[in-house]
């Protein structure tokens, strides 16, 4: 009895050993337990302000990725929520402001709750060398000042006309703009003696113009929310790229860029 005891006792242990060394039990085999690698193409709704930043981050995360592609549609936030909520085809939206996003998130357009990743101010861009003596928004307001805004529908516009109102200040712009970019466009084009932009877009500008900072851009900084879109062609992908956008390898490259922590 006891030999045959001493025989079990050897089967069980040789069956519990084969059973710890079955890849589906085993975290290390790389089967049931690891994720499935990110390909692809991800479809990025993005806002004008973060061309840049974006375009660095895109290329970074296709290294990190291979066999992704991160295709962008960069333009005013208006514009990019009406298109996702007329059907776009789109996998992730990043809004300069939570105004357009909730227009997309209140049509159902959206899986899960958008993440703030980032904030940006205005700056006073102007030519190179401030030719007209540009020091606030005050300054804004003569008749001799050519002006360019963003359209207040827009972001960039909207945060314009909330610091101009806590100037206490009345500016008559010679253009309204649909994004920060075709605003800025006219300084660097000498349409206009300045714009009120993002600090972001006045930075990446930074050979073609000078940027005044003014008091009352504090009280007009905008959030930038991001998510990842219900209809999604890519969903893993999208997700990826989003947590991509949020780690400190996305955070480095936007605060390089001039944007400011959420």
């Amino acid at each position: 009895m006891k030999a045959f005891r001493i025989a079990v006792a050897a089967l069980l242990t040789l069956s519990i050993a084969a059973c710890g060394d079955s890849p589906d039990d085993n975290p290390r085999s790389g089967t049931a337990s690891s994720g499935a690698a990110i390909t692809g193409s991800v479809t990025v709704f993005a806002a004008a302000s973060l061309t840049e930043s974006f375009t660095t981050l895109g290329k970074q995360f296709e290294q990190a990725n291979p066999g992704t592609t991160v295709t962008f549609n960069f333009a005013g936030s208006s514009a990019l929520a009406t298109q996702i909520n007329e059907g776009a085809p789109a996998d992730v939206f990043a809004s300069a402001a939570p105004k357009q996003m909730t227009a997309v998130t209140d049509a159902g357009n959206t899986t899960g709750a958008p993440t703030t990743f980032v904030k940006n101010q205005l700056v006073i861009a102007v030519a190179k060398g401030n030719p007209k003596g540009i020091k606030g928004l005050v300054d804004l307001a003569k008749p001799d000042i050519k002006v360019a805004l963003c359209a207040e529908a827009v972001p960039c516009g909207s945060a314009a006309k909330t610091a101009i109102d806590t100037a206490g200040t009345k500016i008559t712009p010679v253009t309204l703009e649909q994004d920060v970019k075709a605003a800025l466009s006219k300084v660097k084009l000498g349409e206009v003696d300045a714009a009120l932009v993002y600090r972001t877009d006045a930075k990446a500008a930074a050979a073609d113009v000078d940027a005044v900072e003014f008091p009352e851009s504090e009280k007009a900084i905008n959030d930038y929310p991001i998510v990842v879109l219900k209809n999604a062609k890519n969903a893993a992908g999208a997700q990826a790229f989003l947590a991509y956008v949020l780690s400190a390898d996305g955070a480095k490259v936007l605060t390089e860029a001039g944007f400011q922590a959420p």
